[in-house]
């Protein structure tokens, strides 16, 4: 043993002596941040170095002296080479190299800092939990306060408004109805909103038939369930349709109002549709406001202008949107993206041409870029470009859809994870809604963010709003800053992103698995969320964990095993994100006692061992 330890200090030595001279190579990275954030800036260069190099064989030897793994050293890098450096004198015989007090107070030390920086970000937690609740809103927030309270009583601590839906009004009615909650209950919960960034996405396409379709159910062996409906409107005042019942959505259309005005129940109602197949509508029931409602007892295809018959008085279909077109993609199509602002090309034969929402994005491409369509269901890869005028195109291979075909539509994501766009964080759109959340939120979480200078040009825009508002620009200048990390250059210079941050006291990150999942791989999901929160843990700046946490709860009222299971471990960071969905209450109760179940036996990536009451004596029983 002694010989193995005489083989290990050199290493140690090494690496200690490697960190120190971080420390001054890297000064003026750390006199850059907030003084606040000096410790972790300092502790995150150290680990930041350690990763960079190979110590399993190192961390083999350690263990093998039962000293230590170094597999929790992110909160103290240097405290914890020192402890193992002692250890090692101590085998050898020789004076202890280090003093123990501060390796012996630096984890508490670096908790605290974490601790106090969480608070002052995201807010004080339950008693007995590490982690907060972050709820996103829904639209019916703004109109609902009792939506609102309910998330507030079942939970949320904080609640997240989307800037990328709604506007200004709506957005105060919702932090008005959160003040509401938060009063009722008896706390404070802070109001977290996201600025969109810009946003690359499929352009328009043509307008397909204007054909809705009416049907029915049925049971396997053909019993109708439910009857097509038509829902029957004035021309020119339409009628919303009753909630929907039991069977399939009806059709709503407008017709003549002399015509619409001689309809009684057990009218009936003929018509040739749009596939020249005769059907027939008994009118069930004549609503007050003036809504008339049919049944068929067969499928329909209603089109704009179809004729409909009534003793013998006929009047034709209007108010029929057309149909939403798509482009279906297998592996080994070919498509065109293209600059054009036109909508889509779509023959019946070639490539089909797309447009995209940011041109500039098209315009950078390179051959054997990949190009990721709708959150990554769509893979392609860029095979040639060319110049067609003013547009520039590039010649698309289908990599990856599923095994019938995946469908796209226009409006949807692309992300170009080998492309550098050159379009900054925070488009025209966002540095308006930065006005409005600097003014009424407590947090602004940055979408896009790629690169350090991403980051210096959201935390210049909040200064330039703080002095166009003298009046309010300590409180401006307090805001809270979480950067979304959800790019793979984002990943790749978490380091510098982190650097970049902490200029700014208030500050945190939040792992936008859903993007990341695109963008990287969904194979390396297993990992990268673990490793972003290990380093933010060395910054000592808390965590947002976000995307389909427990999502099948939420949605559906069930939750899947296995989302249990992700959402014990997405409690280690300091906060976690859920999305909308009509079971969201339940949600928040579940993560809530998990978080008070879990609160009180982990920490990070530590765990206390506390008696488990669950296993018993059972060897001392036999």
């Amino acid at each position: 043993m002694p010989e193995l330890s005489r083989q290990l200090t050199p290493w140690i030595n090494e690496l200690i002596s490697e960190l120190l001279a971080s420390d001054s190579a890297h000064a003026p990275l750390i006199e850059a941040v907030h003084p606040t954030h000096r410790t972790g800036a300092r502790n995150l260069l150290h680990y930041a170095l350690l990763r960079q190099r190979d110590v399993a064989k190192l961390q083999t030897g350690l263990s093998a002296l039962g000293i230590t793994r170094l597999s929790n050293v992110e909160p103290a890098v240097l405290a914890r080479l020192h402890a193992a450096r002692n250890v090692l004198d101590a085998f050898e015989g020789t004076a202890l190299t280090y003093p123990l007090e501060p390796i012996a107070s630096a984890f508490a030390t670096a908790d605290d800092i974490l601790d106090a920086h969480s608070t002052e970000l995201l807010g004080p937690t339950a008693e007995d939990t590490h982690s907060r609740i972050m709820v996103t809103l829904p639209a019916e927030a703004a109109q609902d306060p009792a939506l609102v309270l309910g998330f507030a009583q079942a939970g949320m601590e904080i609640a997240r408004i989307n800037c990328a839906h709604d506007g200004p009004e709506v957005w105060a009615q919702m932090i008005e109805n959160v003040h509401a909650a938060a009063a009722q209950v008896g706390r404070e919960i802070l109001v977290s909103m996201d600025l969109a960034g810009p946003k690359v996405r499929t352009g328009d396409f043509p307008p397909g038939p204007a054909v809705a379709r009416a049907r029915v159910t049925r049971q396997k062996w053909g019993e109708i369930i439910t009857p097509a409906k038509l829902y029957l409107s004035p021309a020119g005042h339409p009628v919303a349709p009753p909630p929907l019942g039991p069977g399939r959505p009806g059709v709503s259309i407008e017709v003549d109002p002399h015509w619409h005005a001689q309809l009684r129940p057990g009218s009936a109602i003929t018509l040739v549709d749009v596939r020249n197949s005769r059907r027939r509508f008994i009118v069930s029931e004549v609503v007050e406001d003036g809504l008339v409602i049919a049944l068929g007892q067969r499928n329909a295809y209603i089109g704009e202008r179809t004729l409909l018959n009534h003793e013998g008085f006929r009047t034709r279909v209007t108010g029929i949107a057309p149909i939403e077109r798509s482009l279906l993609l297998h592996p080994g199509d070919e498509l065109i993206l293209s600059t054009t602002q036109e909508p889509a090309v779509l023959p019946s034969a070639g490539p089909a041409i797309l447009g995209c929402t940011a041109p500039e994005a098209v315009a950078v491409l390179r051959v054997g870029h990949r190009v990721l369509f709708d959150d990554g269901s769509i893979a392609a890869v860029v095979r040639s470009l060319r110049a067609k005028g003013d547009d520039t195109q590039a010649l698309l291979e289908v990599t990856r859809a599923g095994l019938e075909g995946t469908k796209l539509a226009a409006h949807k994501g692309i992300n170009l994870p080998d492309t550098h766009i050159p379009l900054p964080s925070l488009s025209v759109e966002d540095l308006a809604a930065f006005d409005f959340v600097a003014h009424h939120a407590d947090i602004a979480a940055i979408s896009f963010i790629r690169t350090p200078a991403d980051v210096d040009f959201a935390l210049q825009a909040l200064e330039d709003i703080a002095r166009a508002d003298p009046d309010n620009a300590e409180r401006i200048r307090d805001l809270g800053i979480v950067l979304k990390i959800e790019t793979e250059p984002a990943y790749e210079h978490l380091a510098a992103v982190l650097l970049a941050g902490m200029r700014h006291r208030h500050f945190g990150i939040m792992i936008a698995r859903g993007d990341l999942a695109v963008e990287l791989g969904f194979e390396r999901m297993a990992e990268v969320p673990r490793l972003i929160m290990r380093m933010a843990e060395a910054a000592h700046i808390p965590v947002i964990m976000g995307t389909q946490i427990l999502e099948n709860l939420a949605k559906k009222g069930i939750p899947s095993r296995a989302e249990i299971t992700d959402a014990g471990y997405a409690l280690r960071s300091e906060c976690v994100m859920l999305n909308k969905g009509p079971h969201i209450g339940e949600a928040i109760e579940i993560l809530e006692h998990l978080s008070r179940k879990l609160g009180r036996s982990e920490l990070k990536n530590r765990q206390s061992l506390r008696r488990i009451a669950s296993w018993g004596d059972d060897i001392a029983a036999d």
